[in-house]
């Protein structure tokens, strides 16, 4: 389960990024997340995933 909060979630997916899945869809597809969800989350605090790294920035 990820975090509610914007700022922990972004701790929380930067990390299974950077370590553990290749892209965000892999990730999501693994947690059993919602990807939109993930991704408007993150918007909120001025911060989109960039694929060339495959992190939020």
């Amino acid at each position: 389960m990820l975090p509610k909060d914007p700022v922990m979630l972004l701790s929380v997916v930067n990390l299974k990024l950077r370590d553990f899945y290749s892209s965000l869809d892999a990730l999501c597809e693994d947690m059993d997340a919602d990807r939109e969800a993930i991704v408007e989350s993150l918007k909120k605090i001025n911060y989109e995933y960039d694929e060339n790294t495959n992190q939020f920035v």
